[in-house]
């Protein structure tokens, strides 16, 4: 898929969906000195781009009962493509993993992990390493605080 050249009509219109996907094309319209249907039609082609890769309400991680970030590197036991994508599978069939990143440096892997509490990061840690042979070792980290959680990217 090849990402189309963007245009600075295109990046305003981007600026106000990753801010409030929910704005309706007349304000964007307004917004960025485009018609309703100029607008709709950009939106159409950014989506089919895949440059718009999905709208989605984001929840509040405490107000479900979701009190605790861990931050976890994974280091895997070999780094063969069965292994790493086993690992990569297994990551993205679990909900508690919100993040997943395959790094350079000691570590193969990043996760970000959101739990209830300990006893449930637990229980995640069992399936997602304990029971896995391909994971040679991970060293974890509990978030203090939820500084900031980005879901904007810079535009400019």
């Amino acid at each position: 898929m090849r990402t189309p050249d963007l245009d600075q009509l295109d990046l305003a219109i981007l600026s106000c969906l990753q801010t409030d996907a929910r704005m309706i094309a007349e304000v964007i319209g307004s917004k960025v000195g485009l018609s309703a249907a100029a607008v709709q039609r950009r939106i159409k082609r950014l989506r089919e781009a895949g440059v718009i890769e999905k709208e989605v309400a984001v929840l509040s991680p405490a107000a479900l009962g979701l009190d605790m970030t861990f931050v976890v590197m994974v280091e895997m036991e070999r780094e063969s493509l069965p292994v790493l994508d086993g690992f990569r599978a297994q990551v993205l069939a679990d909900d508690c993993v919100q993040q997943c990143y395959y790094v350079t440096g000691t570590a193969d892997f990043v996760l970000v992990v959101t739990c209830p509490d300990m006893a449930a990061f637990e229980n995640f840690a069992r399936r997602m390493f304990f029971d896995n042979p391909n994971v040679r070792h991970f060293t974890t980290s509990v978030a203090m605080d939820r500084v900031k959680v980005g879901l904007t990217l810079p535009l400019s």
